[in-house]
């Protein structure tokens, strides 16, 4: 089931990642975030998104007459408007999915980002391109024969988080959310109703209050 546009849309142009957090905390999904070293390339870009799930696997040679990048033209080029690319690959260090020419094709589907643990390259290409990558770190490697997709659109782990396929994915400045699809409605509500209320309280702060009389009326830090 997709995500609205709308609702993507007010996400994307309302929330931060912090807020969604405080959120999944209070519904009980307390792993939703993904780890603090998997960081935007561009950190003044917002990332929100429907997930479409790459599951990676570490290879050590290519077989004669192997195309290792099938599986992952084929997710490139059905992404739909909307889309995020998860790209899971472990801790290995070795795979590099994600560059410019993946970025073009992406962004000429109406796909609005990527997120990997693995490592990303062509950092300057896909910058300049404006498009939102979360990274696990950056290198020149190519896959080719280091890793290669195993499978599509299945539940992954991404830097120890689940991704089920069709969940909202949120990044900014501050890191990436993981929203599970049936609670998308609900999360982006709360988080909103949390939004008037930080309002609320900064606009005490800011009128001199003092923090501790703040806290001890709306019960928000």
């Amino acid at each position: 089931m997709s995500i609205d546009a709308a609702t993507l849309a007010t996400a994307r142009e309302r929330l931060h990642a912090a807020v969604l957090s405080d959120v999944m905390d209070t519904l009980g999904y307390r792993h939703q975030v993904l780890p603090p070293a998997i960081r935007p390339l561009d950190d003044r870009l917002v990332l929100c998104g429907q997930a479409r799930t790459g599951l990676y696997r570490e290879v050590y040679h290519v077989p004669p007459d192997h195309n290792p990048y099938a599986l992952e033209i084929a997710l490139i080029d059905d992404l739909q408007a909307g889309e995020v690319a998860v790209l899971a690959c472990g801790d290995s260090g070795r795979i590099a999915p994600w560059g410019e020419l993946l970025t073009t094709a992406s962004l000429a589907r109406g796909a609005v980002g990527c997120v990997t643990d693995g490592l990303v390259r062509d950092v300057k290409a896909i910058r300049e391109q404006g498009f939102p990558v979360f990274h696990g770190g950056i290198g020149p490697l190519d896959s080719k024969g280091r890793g290669e997709i195993a499978a599509l659109d299945v539940p992954v782990e991404c830097g120890g988080v689940k991704v089920n396929p069709g969940d909202l994915v949120f990044g900014d400045a501050d890191g990436v959310v993981i929203v599970p699809q049936h609670l998308v409605a609900q999360a982006i509500a709360l988080a909103l109703t949390k939004l008037e209320r930080e309002d609320q309280v900064r606009a005490a702060l800011q009128a001199g209050r003092s923090l501790a009389e703040v806290f001890a009326e709306h019960e928000i830090l």
